[in-house]
């Protein structure tokens, strides 16, 4: 029942924090030097981030109808479509205040979603911890119980074992005792101790 216990490293707890801060960042950075290498004030470029931000969105929103809706298939296409349509106006606005304000935006956005998403996962997690434990300890009950029925067992057992090692030794004692003479004690009417003899009366 002894469980090895990890010590999960600093890196590993800050990088779910920070994702959707890194996302967001890394779009915001790649637009910017996609603005310098060409696509600020570009209407071709900025028709074909709308069309593929629409295209994601409308993915989004036909994955998330009926009941065979994906709920992480349609959240991965809203994510895509707010991305790409951060990217298409980092990369085509020539000034910063109005990426920055979206990516302000943007990154409030996938911090609001992520939250819930931790909230669930914790709740699940605390969930999955809870009924583990209980199992855990009705497991421990029932070799408890157990240990304790077999400890019974064997103190019988022994018991036994001892009564019939002192019941013999006491048939052999009574048997070496000089003078010991079956015949006249049972014809003295006593009561026999049980014993194994081959005398034939």
């Amino acid at each position: 029942m002894n469980e090895q216990i990890i010590a999960r490293h600093w890196l590993a707890i800050i990088a779910p924090k920070a994702a959707p801060a890194i996302a967001t960042s890394t779009v915001l950075i790649l637009a910017r030097i996609w603005n310098a290498n060409g696509a600020e004030h570009s209407t071709g470029n900025a028709v074909l981030m709308t069309a593929l931000s629409l295209a994601a969105a409308v993915a989004g929103a036909c994955a998330s109808i009926g009941r065979a809706g994906d709920s992480l298939i349609a959240g991965t296409a809203f994510a895509a479509s707010g991305g790409l349509a951060l990217a298409g106006v980092a990369g085509y606005a020539d000034g910063l205040s109005l990426p920055l304000l979206l990516w302000v935006l943007a990154t409030a956005v996938a911090y609001g979603l992520a939250v819930r998403h931790w909230r669930t996962d914790r709740r699940e997690r605390t969930a999955h911890e809870r009924q583990t434990g209980a199992r855990r300890e009705e497991h421990a009950h029932i070799e408890r119980v157990e240990a304790l029925r077999a400890g019974a067992q064997i103190e019988v057992a022994r018991t036994g074992a001892a009564y019939a090692e002192q019941l013999a030794q006491a048939l052999i004692t009574r048997a070496a005792l000089p003078g010991f003479d079956f015949n006249a004690l049972e014809s003295a009417g006593l009561p026999e101790l049980p014993t194994t003899h081959s005398e034939e009366i």
